[in-house]
């Protein structure tokens, strides 16, 4: 069971949404518009947040970047507008999927199931198993979701976290898209080639703020992580 935010201004889109996501096991909680959504996620904690593009107080995206200057929660994003501009922006911004209205409860409630299990922390590894992945600089705690490049943290959203993850454990590998949907997403799901390469634009402008570049597209296949890393840059002073 998971506690669920639904920003929607539709009533009837809430309804139905509050209904299916309670019929999986969720507790939900409503805001019609930005300011109320802005107001409980102030004050109560949320696994994930459902949000609307269109708003009729605040634009979506923008409260999409509010929430993600203090927080990690994953987003799944839901418009009536089918332009990949918005989907581009929304996945950059550091949603975790979007959803494209009309679409079936189910099938968001599919979505939601899919973003959680990849936020949730992963089982306790054998005793003799390690709980870092380590490649040169690159260093992931797998147990504690953190990351390092040298001595500096990065801060990823769960899907970064999981795409990263799957580059990691096999440095050198050349993962194509579809392998990386696979692994991240589960099969089953439409998620087309452009957001994954949205996620893997985030995840390199993040490591461009540290002057790194740890992700090496391989053109026309897909994306590895060299091996071995280049040295993580010097600081500058």
């Amino acid at each position: 069971m998971a506690d669920l935010l639904i920003v929607d201004d539709e009533s009837h889109i809430r309804e139905v949404l509050r209904f299916a996501l309670e019929q999986a096991g969720h507790r939900v909680t409503e805001a019609a518009d930005a300011a109320s959504a802005r107001l409980r996620f102030a004050t109560q904690q949320f696994d994930l947040v459902v949000l609307d593009i269109v708003l009729p107080d605040e634009d979506g995206l923008e409260l999409c970047r509010r929430f993600r200057a203090t927080s990690r929660v994953p987003i799944v994003f839901l418009s009536s507008r089918d332009e990949e501009l918005d989907r581009i922006l929304g996945l950059e911004l550091g949603a975790d999927d979007y959803l494209t209205k009309p679409f079936s409860p189910r099938e968001l409630v599919a979505r939601v199931k899919a973003v959680l299990r990849r936020s949730q922390p992963p089982p306790p590894p054998p005793t003799d198993a390690p709980t870092e992945l380590v490649h040169g600089p690159l260093v992931m705690d797998v147990v504690r979701h953190e990351l390092r490049w040298g001595e500096q943290p990065l801060v990823l959203t769960v899907t970064e976290f999981a795409l990263l993850r799957c580059l990691l454990a096999a440095p050198g590998r050349v993962f194509t898209r579809g392998d990386l949907v696979a692994r991240v997403y589960g099969h089953g799901h439409v998620i087309t080639e452009r957001t994954v390469d949205s996620h893997i634009r985030r995840i390199r402008k993040k490591f461009g703020e540290l002057g790194a570049d740890p992700v090496e597209t391989v053109y026309g296949l897909g994306y590895r992580l060299p091996d071995p890393l280049p040295p993580p840059a010097r600081n500058r002073g």
